[in-house]
C-alpha cells in the first residue's frame, strides 16, 4: 500500500470549475507529499470561478487527452456548475473518467462533480453525496443519496460542498494509504 507520499493523483477540470474545490485538494494533496496533477482540455491554463464570479487563472500540467491510468493511483473530480458539465460531454473527459471507474482505484468527486460518475453510468447501487442540485441526478442513476459530508464506499470517495473538503480531502488521503495504489505494478 502506498503512503500518501508516494501517491500519483490526477485531477481533471476545466473553466469555471469552483477554484476552492480544485485548490484545496491539488494544494493540501501535495502538502502531504502527493504528486498531483492537474488535466485540462487543452492542457493550458483555465479560469476557475469563485462562488459568484470568475475567479483565479489556474495552471495546468497536462491535456487530459494524455492522462495514462498507469500513472495514477486516484482521480479527483472537483465540482462547481459549469466545469463538470462542460466535462461530461468532453469525449476524452470522459474516456479517463471511465477508466479510473473501470479499474480498481480510487475516484473521489465533489459537488457537482458526481455527474461525470454518473455519466459513466458508475453509480448504480453506491451509497454517496453530492451538492444538492445533483441529488436527483444521482439518485435516477441508482445510487443511494446521503446528506453527508463524505461519503466512502468501496473505492469512491463523495463530498457535497466547499464546506466539506476538509473531510473530503482527509478521506482521499487515507482511503490510498488504505486500500492502497494499483499502479504501475512493475515499478
Amino acid at each position: 500500500m502506498p503512503k500518501i507520499q508516494d501517491a500519483r493523483i490526477l485531477i481533471i477540470c476545466t473553466d469555471g470549475v469552483e477554484q476552492l474545490e480544485l485548490t484545496t485538494p491539488r494544494d493540501e494533496l501535495r502538502e502531504k507529499g502527493a504528486r498531483v496533477e492537474v488535466a485540462t482540455p487543452t492542457g493550458r491554463a483555465i479560469r476557475a470561478w469563485k462562488f459568484t464570479d470568475w475567479g483565479d487563472t489556474q495552471p495546468a500540467d497536462l491535456k487530459i487527452a494524455d492522462a495514462k491510468l498507469d500513472d495514477y493511483d486516484a482521480l479527483v473530480i472537483p465540482g462547481g456548475g459549469v466545469n463538470p458539465d462542460k466535462l461530461r460531454i468532453d469525449p476524452e473527459a470522459m474516456r479517463v473518467v471511465k477508466a479510473f471507474v473501470d479499474s480498481d482505484k480510487l475516484v473521489a468527486a465533489v459537488c457537482h462533480g458526481p455527474w461525470l460518475l454518473v455519466q459513466a453510468d458508475a453509480v448504480d447501487g453506491l451509497r454517496m453525496t453530492s451538492w444538492p442540485s445533483v441529488r436527483k441526478d444521482v439518485e435516477n442513476a441508482g445510487a443511494n443519496w446521503v446528506d453527508e459530508e463524505v461519503v466512502v464506499d468501496g473505492r469512491f470517495v463523495t463530498s457535497r460542498k466547499p464546506d466539506d473538503l476538509p473531510a473530503f480531502v482527509g478521506k482521499i488521503a487515507e482511503q490510498i494509504e488504505k486500500t492502497g495504489g494499483q499502479r504501475r505494478a512493475t515499478e
